[in-house]
């Protein structure tokens, strides 16, 4: 008897929640490149410039070792192929962030697009209701990270009054508090270096107290909307994800 053959089959094309068909991959790495080369026109230039310099160094060692040039053709193309599609991820997060610069929740957006050692809160942990500036806070084996989207007088009060919150909720004096301002100015860190600033904060914690420092911050957690205007979702202080992408 032969096998019975599954009723479910993977569809062709899948497609949006409005029901317009998905790009394909090398389509939106077509997307991608346009909206990076708008943004910076140096993405060009640099990608070529790398997979140049590659063929002529993989023809170099090519002629010197085997006295041929065509390995190094061959081998100089798919190295050079690899570093300009690295050039081309690391402006294109770079242009992304250039298009959310200013927008509320920038600094929320950037600090969720670190892939592991930062348990980031999905919600600001301080909102000033007149002026809707706004903390964000992550926790991890490099101790606490709270960070402000500017440096006006107010977001400094909003980072020392959540520093005493959190000193008030540990009572433990080891774990490091970081109060990060995001901007361009001295003692800033710009929007696009933020996550790689974060991931190179020095792991001073265990996993256990990792661990023990995320539950103390659970508990002073608190519903931010109380202090929110009415018509304002701390949940939506984010800027749009398909800005991020060029769309």
């Amino acid at each position: 008897m032969m096998a019975r053959k599954s009723e479910t089959k993977p569809a062709k094309g899948e497609k949006k929640a409005d029901g317009t068909k998905k790009p394909g991959r090398f389509k939106q790495m077509i997307e991608v490149f346009k909206y990076t080369q708008e943004v910076d026109r140096t993405t060009m230039p640099w990608m070529i410039g790398a997979l140049l310099a590659a063929v002529a160094v993989g023809v170099l060692v090519s002629w010197l070792v085997l006295n041929s040039p065509w390995y190094g053709i061959f081998m100089g193309l798919a190295v050079g192929l690899l570093v300009a599609m690295l050039i081309l991820a690391r402006k294109a997060e770079r242009a992304a962030f250039s298009r959310i610069k200013g927008q509320p929740g920038a600094a929320l957006a950037a600090m969720q697009s670190i892939r592991r050692g930062w348990d980031v809160a999905d919600e600001p942990v301080q909102v000033d209701p007149r002026s809707q500036k706004m903390l964000f806070r992550a926790s991890g084996r490099a101790g606490i990270a709270v960070v402000a989207e500017d440096s006006s007088s107010l977001s400094m009060k909003l980072l020392e009054k959540e520093r005493r919150n959190i000193r008030r909720v540990l009572q433990h004096e080891n774990v490091p508090i970081h109060q990060i301002v995001v901007g361009d100015g001295e003692g800033e860190v710009a929007l696009h270096k933020l996550p790689t600033y974060m991931t190179r904060i020095k792991k001073t914690l265990t996993k256990d107290e990792s661990a023990q420092v995320s539950k103390r911050l659970a508990a002073l957690h608190r519903s931010i909307r109380q202090s929110v205007p009415k018509g304002v979702d701390p949940s939506r202080a984010r800027p749009n994800r398909k800005a991020m992408r060029g769309r």
